[in-house]
């Protein structure tokens, strides 16, 4: 099928390049001219395992093509798949849909027979009725159905969850565009993905709904560790045990620093103001954010708290700064809120992120960055792990604590175990374990 992928930013580069990886004829439009040119070269703009080689081979093949003609690539496709930004509108909360509008209109002027418009971007619910709408109003000649798609990537992980999901949303309201869509993802029926028909405004609530949930569990253990601490229980033996549980399940229930990224923070947000537009407030969700963003900060105190109370000039290091491995995206990472409290403690900070140091440059100030893990922890005074990268799980501890000035290591991602740092002479501060440490001595006991 000839596609028309609408913004080349993540969601639209890796469904675009996952699509012509199938066999499809994939066009990835984008009004930056500079990235489509630099994708045109092979530059990937953003981190994610796999892509740069997917796009390499399709674009070899001939089946993936980059450019900023949208009116060209619209006139030629069968389906469109829109997927441009809906950040949080500055001022209120809400999705800001000023750029799915505007390609509709765009659309509109372009479309030539039968086309299936795709939402691919997260959008509140009633916006492919406002869609439609706009198509109708501006080329009333248009003949197009409206469908909304909702994706369900995680970065890091995208092109495996593209091309084995879990489940495939399809909204719609004209019969026509759902042959169109059968066809869009028939490749996957190997897999036997389960596509899910519904109605449009269905389809747009489950995303909002599904990241919800998710925001909602994962702040959910995050209240239990806390409690864990308190008590004297483990917060990974509660979470291993609570999950077992079919009905619950394992995912989500690492406990940690707070959610950050494209996603969670903005559309929990969004979810809030859709309820209050349609006087069904959204309670638990509300809570959710409030508890998610008083707990990034209270991860700075942690610190402090681990170093004696007090951080003035005291070099603190930051291994991760990304909201999650393997992406390079600093949007809402929990680092930014950890960081920013140390710093206003009087603290010197160093970090390292094997791929977000670029990113974090221009949304954190006045630190400094290191080459790797043990340049970072040089003279340091305590080390903070903050993204749980693959290259932080096995570091060498001797070498670790060799460089540092004081072994205070607080692991907000409980990647360590408290007793094989108590044993290598740390000061080790995780999350939900019983008085939040293990020293030396209390490790020599135990054995």
């Amino acid at each position: 099928m000839k596609i028309a992928m609408v913004g080349a930013g993540y969601v639209g580069l890796v469904t675009g390049v996952c699509l012509a990886d199938f066999g499809h004829d994939v066009v990835c439009v984008d009004n930056d001219r500079t990235k489509i040119e630099a994708l045109r070269r092979g530059e990937i703009p953003i981190y994610e395992p796999g892509l740069a080689e997917l796009v390499k081979a399709n674009v070899a093949a001939g089946r993936l093509v980059f450019s900023d003609d949208l009116a060209a690539a619209a006139r030629a496709a069968e389906v469109i798949f829109v997927a441009v930004g809906t950040p949080s509108r500055r001022g209120d909360g809400h999705a800001d849909l000023r750029y799915v509008h505007a390609v509709a209109r765009d659309i509109a002027a372009s479309v030539e027979g039968f086309t299936v418009v795709v939402t691919k971007s997260t959008v509140p619910v009633g916006t492919g009725d406002e869609v439609a709408a706009i198509i109708a109003a501006a080329n009333p000649e248009a003949d197009v159905a409206v469908v909304s798609n909702p994706e369900f990537l995680r970065e890091g992980a995208a092109i495996e969850d593209f091309k084995r999901p879990d489940r495939i949303v399809v909204g719609l309201e004209d019969e026509r565009a759902r042959a169109v869509m059968n066809e869009v993802y028939r490749p996957l029926y190997l897999n036997q993905a389960p596509l899910m028909f519904t109605g449009r405004r269905t389809a747009e609530l489950i995303k909002y709904a599904a990241n919800a949930f998710l925001a909602m569990k994962v702040t959910f253990i995050n209240e239990i560790a806390d409690l864990c601490e308190r008590t004297g229980a483990d917060a990974q033996q509660v979470a291993r045990g609570i999950g077992l549980d079919k009905r619950i399940g394992p995912k989500f229930l690492h406990a940690g620093p707070g959610f950050g990224g494209s996603c969670f923070p903005k559309d929990t947000l969004a979810l809030v103001k859709i309820g209050q537009d349609n006087e069904s407030p959204m309670r638990l969700v509300e809570t959710t954010i409030a508890i998610n963003d008083q707990r990034k900060r209270a991860m700075s105190r942690r610190v402090v708290a681990a170093c004696g109370g007090e951080v003035r000039g005291k070099t603190i290091g930051v291994l991760g700064l990304t909201f999650k491995p393997n992406t390079d995206d600093m949007r809402d990472a929990p680092s930014i809120d950890i960081i920013r409290g140390l710093l206003d403690r009087g603290a010197q900070v160093v970090a390292y992120d094997p791929q977000g140091m670029d990113a974090a440059r221009s949304v954190i100030e006045g630190i400094a960055y290191a080459e790797s893990a043990y340049a970072v922890a040089e003279g340091a005074d305590a080390l903070v792990l903050i993204t749980e990268w693959n290259e932080f799980r096995s570091l060498d501890l001797d070498r670790l604590k060799a460089a540092m000035q004081v072994p205070v290591f607080v692991d907000l991602r409980n990647v360590y175990r408290p007793e094989e740092m108590a044993r290598n002479g740390f000061h080790y501060v995780g999350i939900g374990r019983p008085a939040g440490s293990v020293r030396a001595d209390q490790a020599e006991a135990a054995e």
